[in-house]
């Protein structure tokens, strides 16, 4: 929650309402950025200023780095198979809480909310066990808006409406990795690996450290790098740590395919060249039943390690404010 209430803008809440794909990045502890993709099922609240998407314990990581640094931000980049109508490109930030125990009551609004955009709830005694922890562990991550920036196009261009602080300036480019800027997997690899994936964007960490995230088209590449292109005057100059997404998906979300990438991000004279570190992707099925079948035991799998390796003992703390070692 944010001590200041923002007006949100129409054509941002009838996003951060109606589209089933957003993008979401949250801060390393070395300054870079991850970004992934979650669909918020519509979880808006205009009069607490506050939008919401939820997670599974099975990924501790992601939560202890919330839970670690609350700056994060969610890019509205697509309507694809949503309810939003317009085309603008909207950027939230603001800061995150973890709810790592919602109530019983929040757990069954979730799973009304989700019907409209994933299709309607499996159940039956064997879908109830299959799906338990899918739907009865989830985690909520509530950001309070700090800033929404509106752009008139899903491609950034054009004139960028901010409600909420004005834009910092970019901010200064970061020192250099010990282990190098350099591509550290093959380039090629990644670019035939997200040939097929549409939707396209770079996170990096904005100059008042809030995560910005921004839409960007691959235009080549080679041994050094992915070459981008993005809309004039957006992407700070110098070399920085940045996240890269590339994913698709279909019609209640059925068929997701992502690859996220960590590396280095080199602006100069408007060039702008991606050098990959790291690289990880997945591809669920295009039938709904499988890719259910695969969240609820991905879901059960995940939790169990998650508890037996003292994740989510770790993750209890953080959010208590007790850190390692205290």
């Amino acid at each position: 929650m944010t001590d200041a209430h923002l007006t949100w803008p129409d054509t941002a809440y009838e996003a951060f309402t109606g589209d089933l794909t957003v993008a979401v990045a949250y801060l390393t502890p070395a300054g870079g950025a991850v970004v992934t993709s979650v669909s918020p099922v519509g979880l808006a609240d205009r009069a607490a200023n506050q939008v919401s998407f939820t997670t599974s314990l099975g990924f501790p990581k992601k939560l202890e780095r919330i839970l670690n640094n609350p700056r994060v931000a969610l890019a509205y980049h697509t309507r694809t198979h949503g309810f939003a109508a317009h085309s603008h490109y909207v950027l939230a930030q603001g800061k995150a809480s973890v709810d790592l125990q919602p109530s019983a009551q929040r757990l069954a609004e979730l799973m009304d909310a989700t019907e409209p955009f994933l299709g309607e709830t499996k159940h039956g005694r064997v879908w109830d066990w299959l799906l338990r922890e899918y739907h009865q562990e989830r985690v909520f991550v509530d950001v309070g808006l700090e800033r929404i920036t509106t752009w008139p196009h899903l491609s950034a261009h054009g004139p960028a409406t901010v409600t909420g602080p004005s834009w910092p300036r970019h901010p200064a480019g970061q020192r250099p990795p010990k282990n190098g800027t350099t591509p550290r997997i093959p380039v090629s690899q990644l670019a035939r690996r997200i040939a097929a994936l549409p939707h396209r964007l770079l996170a990096y960490e904005g100059a008042d450290g809030s995560p910005v995230i921004l839409p960007v088209t691959v235009t080549g590449h080679d041994e050094t790098g992915l070459r981008l292109g993005a809309p004039p005057e957006l992407l700070p100059p110098g070399g920085r740590r940045a996240g890269f997404l590339a994913h698709a998906f279909r019609p209640q979300c059925v068929g997701v395919s992502m690859r996220t990438a960590t590396g280095w991000l080199t602006v100069d004279d408007g060039e702008a060249l991606y050098a990959p570190h790291t690289s990880v992707g997945m591809a669920a099925p295009p039938s709904r039943t499988v890719m259910t079948v695969a969240n609820g035991l991905l879901a059960k799998h995940g939790l169990r390690r998650a508890r037996r390796n003292g994740a989510t003992a770790h993750l209890h703390s953080l959010a208590a404010g007790v850190r390692p070692g205290a």
